[in-house]
């Protein structure tokens, strides 16, 4: 099972990066979201 969780990583690496991007926009967007009331 290690070995095929080794493959899948190094197959999608640059996939991974992307959804990792996807990730933190997300949360930055929501921290935006949740503070934004603050202000008004």
């Amino acid at each position: 099972m290690l070995t095929q969780i080794k493959t899948v990583i190094t197959r999608s690496h640059s996939t991974i990066l992307q959804d990792a991007a996807g990730v933190a926009s997300l949360v930055v967007m929501l921290m935006v979201a949740l503070h934004l009331p603050v202000g008004f």
